[in-house]
């Protein structure tokens, strides 16, 4: 009866799944041994003379590309040899590479293969991976070669950041050899953008017109076409006279159309260079509202933006960086759109910081973006990836633990921290730190900003200027602020406009909290005070003040 009941009770054997989480990559690894080993390959594909022995159940499951000439009536469904026409066999290779391994290899010099290559095998990741490093290594040396790319292969991402780069640096990559190498089209749609950065439109006239005198005879043609993208209400009268008189006008047949484009200009709006300012950003303290300043010109411009900044950085593409608080354990990276006069979000990077006193520090190096969390006896550097929008870990130094006190800058393609004890610098290209020779000066470091090839430091009573240099790893002294009638509470140096300034937060003989800024002349050794600052509580304990060409109508436009 026991065993009855027993029998009845029990409970059901009901079927479950398991999932070997390591089964993809051992796959994986297999099926590469056995393309490394030459074991089952069922066909040879001939690029440019050599032979890929491969399997064709891999290339097809890779690639939709094969699985059509392998599952079709194609006559390569039957050949043992497979002839593929418009390849590099070096790149192909490297595509045989990743369908057998996953990794992909990608440089500049073989990126626009690549891509050329997966476009044609259907390979999406390949495809997209090539993008997204084309966007990254955008700059000025790239953006045109890349920028012809993008255009015949209609990566409207990659364009689009070309783009912005070339209209950014107009005036210089207008002077290149490689602006002479653009087409009518592409050339148009350049001086048509919004963004282009000119202080006047004569300098728009003459990139044309050393565009036209490359190839006189075939591209004279197209300027009529090309003049109405040139905003002639921009210009002078005496301007328009010089290029209504130009020799390129005079001597084409259709002059007349010509001078009615230029007299015909209609009223369109400014370029975006027309009038720009080097400006310092000051963060405020628990306030959204943050200033933009340049004591030398007498310029203060306040917006208010829905952000609590910690930290900023200005790239050398004038790309402007700022970390912002989110929460006590996380801050976001936001970029600022310079015509929007706006800040978007992007990543996100958790930020592990205690009760005791931290620095956060946004570091740029060769457009690379680099975090540094310095909290009392530890630090966390982490590394943005533009590709994939994500903060990777750095190595962290061996240090004696007495980070309390700090101050950290990029300069000379490396990164320096002080501590009150040690001076150790980053190599981002080794991920390696190492401690430098040791000083008397290190434990006076306040606070730093570089410039050049040097890195300037006050002292926290602002005495005098220290001064290292990264190149001879040495040290030097300059004067400071020469005052006993004000106390000193804190001290914050930037670069403006290629000269050392400081905005110093002081008390004066009635107790009267007052911000001083000061300019350095360098050749007299002195510091001569230059403005006060608006009377605001503005946030002094930030390690330094991004600083930016900013294109006024935009910032005024918020006021």
């Amino acid at each position: 009866m026991a065993a009855a009941d027993q029998e009845t009770h029990a409970r059901p054997v009901r079927p479950r799944s398991y999932k070997n989480k390591s089964h993809q990559r051992v796959f994986l690894g297999a099926v590469g041994d056995l393309q490394k080993d030459g074991v089952l390959q069922d066909v040879v594909l001939e690029v440019e003379g050599r032979r890929f022995p491969c399997h064709r159940l891999v290339l097809s499951a890779a690639s939709p590309y094969f699985r059509a000439m392998f599952t079709s009536d194609m006559a390569e469904s039957r050949q043992e040899t497979v002839l593929l026409q418009g390849l590099d066999a070096d790149v192909f290779e490297e595509i045989l590479s990743y369908i057998y391994s996953g990794t992909l290899q990608v440089s500049l010099d073989s990126v626009q293969h690549l891509y050329h290559a997966a476009d044609l095998l259907q390979l999406d990741y390949v495809r997209d991976t090539c993008s997204s490093y084309m966007v990254r290594n955008v700059e000025r040396s790239t953006c045109v070669d890349l920028y012809k790319f993008a255009d015949v292969f209609s990566v409207k991402i990659v364009m689009k950041a070309c783009l912005q780069s070339i209209a950014r640096n107009f005036t210089e990559i207008a002077s290149s050899e490689e602006f002479c190498s653009l087409s009518v089209d592409q050339l148009t749609e350049i001086i048509s953008h919004e963004e282009l950065d000119v202080k006047e439109e004569t300098g728009v006239w003459e990139a044309v017109v050393r565009w036209v005198q490359h190839n006189k005879e075939d591209r004279l043609q197209h300027l009529p076409s090309i003049l109405p993208h040139i905003r002639f209400n921009l210009l002078t009268p005496y301007n328009m006279v010089t290029i209504l008189d130009h020799p390129l006008v005079r001597e084409d047949p259709g002059r007349s159309v010509i001078r009615n484009v230029v007299k015909d200009a209609s009223n369109q709006k400014g370029r975006l260079g027309a009038d720009t300012l080097e400006m310092a950003l000051l963060f405020p303290e628990g306030s959204t509202e943050m200033l933009w300043m340049n004591p030398g010109e007498d310029k203060y411009i306040k917006c208010q933006y829905n952000l609590y900044p910690l930290a900023g950085t200005v790239t050398r593409d004038n790309d402007i960086y700022i970390l912002a608080e989110e929460s006590h354990r996380n801050c976001v990276l936001f970029k600022y759109n310079h015509v929007q006069n706006n800040w978007k979000r992007m990543s996100k990077v958790p930020r592990v910081v205690g009760s005791d006193r931290h620095n956060d520090y946004l570091l740029e190096i060769n457009g690379d973006l680099f975090y540094l969390l310095v909290v009392s006896s530890k630090l966390v550097l982490k590394e943005y990836d533009h590709l994939t929008d994500e903060w990777y870990d750095c190595s962290r130094p061996e240090h004696d633990g007495r980070l309390a006190f700090n101050a950290a800058v990029s300069c000379n393609d490396r990164i320096y921290l002080f501590t009150q004890t040690e001076l150790h610098s980053y190599d981002p290209r080794e991920d390696q730190w190492c401690r430098k020779a040791p000083s008397d000066y290190i434990s006076q470091v306040d606070n730093a900003v570089a410039m050049g090839t040097e890195i300037f430091c006050t002292n926290v009573n602002f005495e005098k200027t220290l001064v290292y240099d990264t190149e001879a790893d040495s040290w030097s002294e300059l004067s400071g602020w020469q005052d006993t009638t004000h106390s000193i509470e804190n001290i914050t140096v930037f670069v403006l406009k290629n000269k050392l300034h400081a905005v110093v937060d002081s008390f004066n003989e009635e107790i009267e909290n007052i911000l001083l800024v000061f300019v350095y002349d360098r050749v007299e050794d002195v510091w001569s005070e230059l403005d006060t600052l608006p009377a605001r509580d503005w946030d002094m304990f930030r390690p330094m003040f991004p600083v930016a060409r900013m294109y006024l109508p935009h910032l005024n436009a918020s006021q």
